[in-house]
């Protein structure tokens, strides 16, 4: 079976996406049929982890032991789907943690799946995907705001593309929070919490309102407890309008204080968050001169189901944002490509012996193509540069542990190994991006000649630590230079817990 066949989406097969979120954590399920998506099952918790946030980056013990729970719950469901057909995102309380890793192990083992955290624009492009297949498709641009438990997300797109994208670090849970901690609602702290807020938002406001949009979208459960408040209450019909949030910030401080907040159309378990929502929404129609703002229903989760299929159907945005690096830092195409091709070629040879699967054969695909582009920076030390741009860098459909394991590679895939890289990975990958490197390494040394000549035929085997790899021996005659690097990499080799033999196949063949 190729890897298309094996990724491809069939008709009638099940999709799930987790969005573990600073406010909420949500499960999405849908089916899919005749190119769309159906949705068959929700489910939602309220785990609010943004208030367990600690100022040392660590997590409160009643939200984290209440996020486990809730994601065994999600785990229970998923049970009867195949790990491809799921993923798992988390977004800005997980960001924030000084130790990632100490949530990460235990929720993944609770949920039964991979977590991917994603950057915030990243989040920011899911959440316009969502939006974007939520709504009737339009020519025009649109202005997308998610407010979010931890942070809110601008987005300006057209059709399904995100063309700007931020992510403040302000959110309902948060800001509630940081404006309101204690209760009381006053017009002084009201108009503090619109000043600090304004301050984040002219990071961009200007920039936003000179692009331009035909109609703002706002997504996302606090937006949605918005709209539902101001219709409830007869202050606009359909759309959320500029007089009605004023009207519902005058409702909010007559009530005094956040625990007598009682609203027609309002959750109560929406209350105790509500009014730093609010604050947002109205710091950022002023900041950004809007009018109205239509509600959607779609939001992130959906936008991680859709690049579910994106990907399945070769419309991977990684693929995207892989080239655009290598034709922003001037990359040799024709070298990158030979060096793939011949890369690719050892994966496949190894790939079932070293259980490597089809996210590894990504890996080393976009590592070859842009395995060289610290040269933009200096020849010496340009895996160290190479490393630095791709964890740095904001690359469009990747999460956090899959631009870590990419630095990791090219930091890996020339000179002497640092192990240490390796070893920050979160445990389950240490040992596939090891393998992956390896194999970068070799593809890198058998293209040392940067020729168009074809690679010489090559044979290569693999066991738990070792590699055999065998040559003709004219060609390793006719390239002493690769032979003494093939003789050298056996040490560096050996940092990675492989033991790698050079063999003459013509040799071996007349034995």
């Amino acid at each position: 079976m190729s890897d298309t066949d094996h990724s491809r989406i069939r008709d009638g097969e099940l999709l799930a996406a987790v969005d573990i979120g600073s406010n909420s954590f949500h499960l999405v399920v849908a089916r899919y049929e005749h190119g769309e998506l159906r949705v068959i099952d929700r489910l939602r918790d309220s785990v609010r982890l943004a208030a367990g946030l600690r100022p040392d980056g660590s997590l409160d013990e009643s939200r984290y032991e209440r996020a486990l729970a809730c994601l065994a719950k999600f785990g229970q469901r998923l049970r009867v789907l195949p790990h491809e057909r799921v993923r798992a995102v988390a977004t800005n309380t997980v960001r924030q943690l000084s130790s990632p890793a100490t949530f990460l192990g235990p929720a993944e083992a609770a949920l039964g799946h991979p977590i991917e955290v994603v950057s915030g624009r990243e989040e920011a492009r899911l959440i316009y995907l969502g939006v974007a297949h939520g709504v009737p498709d339009s020519p025009q641009r649109r202005l997308v705001i998610d407010i979010g438990g931890g942070s809110t997300e601008f987005i300006i797109g057209q059709h399904f593309e995100a063309l700007e994208k931020e992510s403040l670090q302000v959110g309902c849970v948060a800001s509630t929070l940081r404006f309101f901690g204690d209760g009381k609602l006053s017009s002084k702290r009201w108009k503090q919490a619109q000043t600090e807020i304004a301050v984040e938002l002219q990071q961009f406001a200007a920039d936003y309102r000179s692009h331009g949009w035909g109609e703002a979208i706002g997504a996302s459960g606090t937006i949605r407890a918005i709209g539902s408040v101001v219709q409830a209450t007869g202050w606009c019909d359909v759309q959320i309008t500029r007089s009605a949030l004023e009207r519902l910030r005058d409702a909010l401080l007559t009530c005094g204080n956040v625990d007598n907040i009682r609203l027609p159309g309002l959750a109560e378990e929406r209350i105790s968050v509500f009014a730093g929502g609010v604050a947002i929404l109205e710091a950022s129609f002023a900041a950004l001169d809007l009018k109205q703002m239509r509600v959607c229903e779609t939001s992130m989760r959906e936008g991680v189901l859709y690049d579910m299929i994106g990907r399945a159907e070769q419309r991977d945005p990684r693929a995207a944002s892989i080239t655009a690096l290598a034709q922003r830092y001037a990359v040799d195409r024709d070298h990158a490509g030979r060096v793939e091709v011949t890369a690719l070629s050892l994966f496949d040879l190894v790939a079932r012996d070293w259980q490597l699967g089809h996210a590894e054969r990504d890996w080393l695909s976009w590592a070859a193509r842009i395995h060289e582009i610290g040269l933009a920076i200096a020849h010496s030390q340009h895996h160290v540069h190479g490393a630095y741009i791709a964890e740095n860098s904001d690359l469009a459909g990747f999460a956090r542990h899959e631009q870590q394991v990419l630095a990791a590679v090219l930091r890996n895939h020339r000179r002497k190994p640092n192990d240490a890289v390796l070893r920050a990975l979160p445990e389950r990958l240490r040992l596939s991006a090891a393998r992956v490197t390896a194999l970068l390494r070799l593809a890198v040394l058998l293209q040392r000649g940067r020729a168009a000549d074809p690679p010489p035929a090559l044979e290569l085997h693999a066991e738990d630590k070792s590699l055999q790899l065998k040559l003709p021996r004219a060609w390793l005659d006719a390239h002493p230079l690769t032979r003494a690097d093939l003789d050298q990499e056996r040490d560096y080799l050996k940092q990675f817990e492989i033991k790698l033999q050079v063999r003459d196949s013509e040799k071996l063949a007349a034995a």
